[in-house]
């Protein structure tokens, strides 16, 4: 069954999409800053530019990218060689804490959903796994997630820095085109392309494991 809306068509599986990859979804993504709050506390994002530099940084070179094209194969590739390189890319406990935990709560969710066991994979990978069944483009798909990921991190940045509300929404408005384009790539990208170069960001992700004050678990 679809709903059409003028011209477009909107079918019962993209709404699913759309729920899942939601970042109001609870699995507890508003716990997790990917390191961000420890670039704030250093000084390295203070403003709505700086801010929208480093999620740039995370969709086109770091981990967001690295998750986008591990999501895209899960639809059909083997989820324990996916989960294996899931956390070997992780650069930190914490990030590894990150794709461990987001996965479990979502796995639960989609057992309690669906009423069918749900296996325990590293976040990206349990995303694109219960996403097989739906007549989806993988690209819709990443730029859902890549929109939710983006959110997220502007949500850290307008309570943290602080950020007014309307300051956040531009910065989000301004990633559009770039998660577009990303959602593209990493469609299409193989395994073989996975790379990051986000070292910055890595770092933080690091240092924040032994920050004194935190209110983000990482």
């Amino acid at each position: 069954m679809a709903a059409h809306l003028g011209t477009a068509m909107i079918s019962a599986d993209y709404l699913r999409a759309v729920q899942y990859l939601s970042p109001a979804f609870p699995i507890g993504s508003f716990a997790y800053s990917g390191g961000l709050e420890t670039a704030i506390d250093q000084g390295d994002v203070w403003d709505a530019d700086t801010l929208q530099a480093w999620i740039l940084a995370a969709i086109w070179y770091g981990s967001a990218r690295c998750d986008a094209i591990l999501m895209a194969h899960a639809r059909t590739g083997c989820v324990q060689k996916l989960t294996d390189l899931a956390y070997a890319l992780a650069p930190s406990a914490e990030r590894s804490l990150e794709l461990r935990e987001m996965g479990r709560a979502y796995a639960s969710l989609m057992a309690s959903l669906n009423g069918a066991p749900f296996a325990n994979l590293p976040l990206p990978v349990a995303v694109g796994h219960s996403m097989q069944g739906l007549k989806i483009p993988t690209e819709d798909i990443l730029t859902l997630w890549l929109q939710g990921f983006a959110a997220q991190l502007v949500s850290v940045g307008v309570r943290y820095i602080p950020l007014g509300q309307s300051a956040g929404q531009a910065v989000l408005a301004g990633l559009g085109p770039d998660i577009l384009r990303s959602a593209q790539t990493c469609a299409l990208a193989s395994l073989d392309d996975i790379a990051t170069a986000s070292i910055g960001a890595d770092m933080a992700s690091m240092r924040h494991e032994t920050q004194t004050v935190r209110i983000y678990r990482t």
